[in-house]
């Protein structure tokens, strides 16, 4: 993956798709970005449950270029890790396994979520809001 490449949440690319505050910073930049499959699911999962087509968003924004990268063996192995130090400020599954998959690739992660940037990483966390 070329460095130029940003690895965003669910929270920031649900911002995009419902024009919410911060998510035009991921909508003009959709060509750069890449997703966990895990956080594709959720992403998925939260437009079902609005009732929301989301083959036809599914489309669309890989026709944009958005781009859904596998969860790795060693993505597992480093989201593990960071339950230990992510418990009291609440992360989910889904957040560890964004921020392992950044950590894997040294890229950036972007999200919505503020709480992320309390966390101690070698990767770099852009907050959209």
């Amino acid at each position: 993956m070329s460095q130029d490449k940003w690895l965003i949440d669910a929270s920031a690319l649900l911002a995009a798709i419902h024009n919410e505050k911060g998510g035009d910073l991921v909508e003009k930049n959709i060509d750069h970005c890449v997703i966990s499959a895990v956080n594709w699911s959720e992403v998925l999962q939260k437009l079902e449950r609005a009732g929301i087509n989301s083959a036809q968003v599914e489309s669309a924004l890989k026709a944009l270029g958005l781009e859904v990268l596998d969860f790795t063996d060693e993505d597992a192995h480093i989201a593990s890790k960071l339950w230990k130090s992510s418990k009291t400020l609440g992360l989910s599954l889904a957040d560890r396994a964004c921020l392992a998959t950044g950590i894997r690739l040294n890229t950036k992660v972007i999200t919505a979520d503020k709480v992320w940037a309390k966390m101690e990483l070698d990767i770099e966390v852009v907050l959209i809001r």
